[in-house]
């Protein structure tokens, strides 16, 4: 049998999607990805979207300077502009997500940074007012936890390069 390259779930909205919480895309533009994506080793996924939020939909972020290790562990919330607590919804769509990428014996996740779900070197701070602190979203959290190596669009090198040295089973 054949030796298959690992799978890499990546962000819908990276694919040109517009999943995003504005209805918008943040298509990510990379021969690496192109290349992976032709390859067949891309599953594109929006946990937001898995999770039931319609597009568009309010703004959503992690209160209090929290992360998302702090949402799974109980000892924070992720609320939406208008102050609705989202947290359960972002749960969900996080475990759908994992799901989603065990059931393609996916290793790797490119997801979008910042994003309460998806954001692996910054989170936005839950003030809504644009800044944004070191931490990780609900999603990439869960994945972590799980032994998903998560990296940001600005990591696509350094993803290619674990890839490369990703044993082939």
């Amino acid at each position: 049998m054949a030796s298959l390259p690992p799978k890499i779930l990546v962000s819908a909205c990276l694919l040109g999607r517009p999943v995003r919480y504005d209805g918008s895309a943040k298509t990510l533009t990379s021969a690496l990805l192109d290349h992976w994506q032709n390859a067949g080793r891309i599953i594109p996924a929006c946990p937001e979207q898995m999770a039931g939020f319609s597009t568009p939909r309010p703004a959503a972020e992690i209160a209090d300077l929290f992360s998302g290790e702090d949402v799974l562990a109980g000892r924070a919330r992720v609320h939406d502009v208008t102050g609705e607590d989202v947290t359960a919804d972002f749960i969900a769509g996080a475990q759908q997500a994992l799901a989603l990428a065990q059931s393609h014996d996916c290793r790797f996740a490119l997801l979008i940074d910042g994003s309460p779900s998806c954001g692996s070197l910054m989170v936005y701070d839950g003030s809504f007012t644009g800044h944004k602190h070191t931490g990780m979203g609900v999603t990439t959290a869960l994945f972590r936890q799980n032994g998903i190596e998560v990296f940001a669009p600005s990591e696509i090198h350094d993803l290619h390069e674990r890839l490369c040295r990703f044993p082939l089973r």
